[in-house]
């Protein structure tokens, strides 16, 4: 699922100028490149925009001014969207003892220990969206370091999937709980909802990234911080956002 970085090839493919199809072209000729939108006409423009034949992503790029080759300029964490992602999200947790039953209990698709191992590492089965573990099962989850990992569905205590809670971080990934970190070069990655979500439901979701984006911007950045914000639907042109009123 993260073998690239969400909306990671439309955004580079949108930076670069790359051969776009007709459609698109229209769709593109919609928006001003040179203006920042504020948020609720971005979120409008790319909701008018979105002509494909399926319920389009919204999709937020985030260029940061944060170095991640630090440790201190890192960025990981998540948040709850108040509207949900508008996609069903298939959790795998890896628990034993009483906590299989209450993985169970609380919706997780999958859940297992040591017998999943091959399957995933050998067999290649990926079939899930998020990898949610108990801290006494991270010694075995660690040896899918090298499968998950690139991925980005290595659990993550900062995460919040890493717990013993497993009831709260799977009713919150359910809930529309998103991750966001920091791809190679330094941009952050995350959905916002569905083309189809009510343009107040998407602004709200937008509202929620941005504060804990802000909140978690670390203190060994200099300059700025923010260096460009831009929202796209799967298929459509980016619109940049005005990053002086966020």
């Amino acid at each position: 699922m993260w073998e690239e970085p969400f909306g990671f090839r439309h955004y580079h493919k949108e930076e670069n100028k790359m051969k776009h199809g007709k459609k698109y072209k229209e769709a593109a000729a919609q928006v001003d490149r040179a203006m920042l939108y504020e948020p609720a006409e971005a979120i409008a423009l790319v909701k008018k925009t979105a002509t494909a034949k399926f319920d389009e992503t919204v999709e937020l790029h985030i260029r940061t001014g944060c170095d991640g080759r630090h440790a201190e300029q890192q960025i990981r964490g998540a948040v709850v969207l108040p509207n949900g992602t508008g996609k069903t999200v298939k959790v795998l947790v890896f628990a034993k003892g009483d906590k299989v039953n209450e993985a169970e209990a609380a919706g997780a698709e999958y859940v297992g220990g040591d017998e999943l191992i091959p399957k995933i590492q050998n067999d290649g089965w990926l079939d899930f969206d998020v990898v949610v573990a108990t801290p006494d099962m991270m010694g075995i989850v660690g040896r899918l370091g090298k499968v998950l990992g690139p991925k980005g569905l290595m659990p993550n205590p900062k995460a919040g999937t890493v717990t013993m809670d497993v009831t709260k971080a799977i009713n919150d990934i359910k809930a529309g709980k998103i991750e966001y970190r920091l791809d190679k070069t330094n941009i952050v990655h995350v959905p916002v909802g569905k083309t189809s979500f009510a343009d107040e439901k998407l602004k709200e979701n937008f509202d929620a990234i941005m504060d804990a984006i802000m909140k978690a911007k670390p203190s060994a950045v200099k300059g700025q911080y923010l260096r460009s914000v831009t929202l796209a639907s799967t298929m459509g042109p980016g619109v940049k956002i005005n990053v002086a009123k966020l």
